[in-house]
């Protein structure tokens, strides 16, 4: 196994126990003990030192395993409706790659599909009317 398969084993199981219901509860119960201990320890700068310590070291690795995860969930979904969008005989091609264009390009895009919403929600109140 290379090291990319292995880190993609390993964001991907830390990913799933992280967003369980355990995790928290035992994130919550690690944060009331340190609490409950802050008088034995006297709330001494040591004491406060081993839950900043702490915590400052866990979100900084799961920076990198959360936005693995989101790559790899971004890049799964753009997938989906590329193949959608590319299944569909009407649909506008040019779209497939939208993530790729500039900013003023996307929101040119933008206002057109603004306009054809427009059209279509005053198509249906002259229905309705």
């Amino acid at each position: 196994m290379n090291l990319r398969d292995l880190f993609n084993t390993v964001a991907k199981r830390a990913a799933r126990a992280t967003g369980r219901p355990w995790t928290f509860l035992a994130a919550v119960a690690i944060v009331v003990i340190w609490g409950v201990t802050g008088p034995v320890f006297q709330f001494n700068d040591t004491w406060q030192l081993v839950i900043n310590t702490g915590t400052t070291i866990i979100t900084f690795l799961m920076v990198f395993l959360i936005q693995h995860t989101q790559n790899a969930d971004a890049a799964a979904v753009q997938i989906k409706l590329d193949e959608l969008i590319r299944a569909v005989a009407e649909a506008n091609n040019e779209l497939l790659d939208l993530e790729e264009l500039d900013e003023d390009r996307l929101e040119q895009i933008r206002r057109e599909y603004e306009q054809m919403a427009q059209a279509a929600r005053t198509a249906l109140e002259k229905k309705r009317t």
